[in-house]
C-alpha cells in the first residue's frame, strides 16, 4: 500500500518519476488525475446512452456556460480554434446537445446553450463526477482532500484566467 500524504511523505518522496528520473510535476500530476475524471465521465456516459461524445467534444461541453456561451469564449476555453470550435457545436447540435440562441446582449452574436439531451448528459456527468471524487477520498482520506482543494484552488487563483 503506497504511503499516504497525511503519514509524512513529501512529494520528494513521491516513487513517481519522469522520463527523466525526477519526481513527476505538479502539472502533470494534475493532468493525470483529471485524465482519469474524463475518462470515467465518458464511460459513464456512452453507458447512459450519450455514446456519440467525443473526447474533443465533452472539452468544448464542459465549458457551455448555464446562461449560455459565445462560441469564439468556447474556442478560447477549448484552447481550439473558431473553426474547430464551430465545427465541433454544429456536430453537437445535430445530436441534440446544444442549441445555438440570440445573444441579449448582442443581436449580432449567437449563444450556445444546453438543449434538453445535452441537459441530460451534463447530470450522468455530475452523478459520475461526485462518485469519483468520493472515491479519491476515500483514498486519500478526508483532511487531505480538503488540503488539496484548498491548495489546488489557490493555484487556479494565479492560472485559470476564466474564473
Amino acid at each position: 500500500m503506497p504511503n499516504r500524504p497525511d503519514q509524512g511523505t513529501s512529494a520528494a518522496d513521491s516513487e513517481d518519476t519522469s522520463a527523466g528520473g525526477g519526481p513527476l510535476n505538479i502539472g502533470l500530476l494534475c493532468f493525470i488525475v483529471q485524465r482519469s475524471m474524463e475518462d470515467r465521465v465518458l464511460a459513464d456516459l456512452a453507458a447512459a446512452g450519450f455514446d456519440d461524445i467525443t473526447v474533443a467534444q465533452a472539452r468544448v461541453l464542459a465549458r457551455v456556460g448555464a446562461k449560455g456561451t459565445r462560441l469564439t469564449d468556447l474556442a478560447e476555453q477549448a484552447r481550439v480554434t473558431k473553426q474547430t470550435a464551430t465545427f465541433m457545436v454544429d456536430q453537437l447540435e445535430r445530436a441534440g446537445y446544444v442549441s445555438r440562441l440570440p445573444d441579449p446582449v448582442d443581436a449580432r452574436a449567437r449563444l450556445v446553450t444546453f438543449a434538453d439531451r445535452g441537459l441530460a448528459a451534463r447530470e450522468v456527468a455530475r452523478r459520475t463526477e461526485v462518485v469519483v471524487q468520493e472515491e479519491w477520498t476515500r483514498h486519500l482520506g478526508r483532511r487531505a482532500t480538503v488540503r488539496l482543494h484548498q491548495l489546488l484552488t489557490q493555484l487556479r487563483e494565479i492560472t485559470d484566467p476564466y474564473q
